[in-house]
């Protein structure tokens, strides 16, 4: 498994082309799951955890690597499954999420698989483990479950969606938008609601999409009415990583579309990497805020509010 993400910072090329790569991974059981590689730092197999007092419950413990503490999270109890049993066995996925790195506890590692996200599509309606994921698709005529860790991590480490009372008073917003929505893709609930709470400050309705193509096909319906979808929508905040298009392609398509192409586009995402700041360039984007910090999230949605 050393091996396996050798080539991660080749793959960059596939951003802003609506593809990406997922590194596929086991929990208990037979059933496939599956993480975007840049998400990931590192594979490698479980060193020794070290156990916490009054830790969450999901926590297994903590693991020393390359002079950096991690908490490692039982990714199958996470779900509402099983612990995952013989740790000396399994592995640990290094991930970055929302401005933090953390060990996903997993059984075992496959491989990496690049997948177009229009073949990725929005999980099942229901409860249980379905409420964990944001997305499926089929790989070897199997199904892939892609989890929504934005929700898992809120679970366990809960994220303060408040925006200071500083930040709205430093630079309120001056016009008004009392006709308009400030418009929300995101194919996390958890994220959807942690943007809608940080941003109810500014008096302004919120319209929420759950993926890139939902939010396309709603900006067009809105521009149809007026011919100008700024006529409708104050501004659109877009996550990157969602089913069927990504944060990338939809920005892509507003800005080729002239009907949509005046609509400010601000990329909020947990991805990390320099390649992110020449996409915002290539595809039209006004901004890119990593997530989530309410209070720069705010700053950033009232600065363009006042332009």
């Amino acid at each position: 498994m050393a091996g396996v993400l050798d080539s991660v910072n080749q793959r960059t090329q596939l951003v802003g082309q609506n593809r990406l790569e997922l590194l596929l991974f086991k929990l208990q059981g037979q059933q496939r799951f599956g993480i975007n590689v840049f998400k990931v730092r590192e594979v490698l197999q479980c060193p020794k955890l070290t156990s916490l007092p009054k830790r969450n419950k999901y926590i297994r413990g903590v693991a020393h690597i390359r002079g950096q503490t991690i908490s490692v999270i039982d990714l199958g109890m996470a779900t509402g499954g099983r612990a995952i049993q013989n740790t000396e066995d399994c592995f640990i996925v290094i991930a970055e999420y929302n401005r933090s790195v953390q060990g996903f506890l997993v059984s075992s590692v496959e491989r990496i698989i690049n997948i177009n996200w229009e073949s990725i599509m929005p999980p099942p309606k229901g409860a249980g483990r379905y409420s964990y994921l944001t997305a499926v698709t089929e790989v070897d005529k199997e199904l892939v479950e892609i989890l929504d860790v934005e929700k898992i991590l809120h679970e366990i480490m809960p994220i303060d969606a408040e925006v200071s009372k500083e930040v709205l008073e430093s630079n309120p917003v001056t016009k008004d938008y009392t006709n308009k929505v400030l418009f929300i893709a995101d194919d996390s609930s958890v994220a959807r609601n942690q943007v809608k709470r940080a941003l109810e400050g500014l008096g302004i309705d919120m319209q929420l999409a759950i993926n890139g193509k939902d939010a396309l096909i709603k900006l067009n319906e809105l521009a149809q009415e007026t011919g100008d979808v700024t006529d409708k929508v104050a501004l659109l905040i877009s996550d990157i990583e969602m089913p069927e298009m990504d944060g990338y392609t939809l920005t892509a398509e507003i800005k080729n579309n002239p009907k949509l192409k005046n609509l400010h586009v601000i990329l909020h995402t947990s991805l990390s990497g320099v390649f992110n700041h020449a996409m915002v360039d290539k595809v039209g984007a006004d901004d890119f805020i990593a997530k989530f910090n309410p209070d720069e999230l705010a700053g950033a949605v009232q600065k363009w509010l006042n332009v």
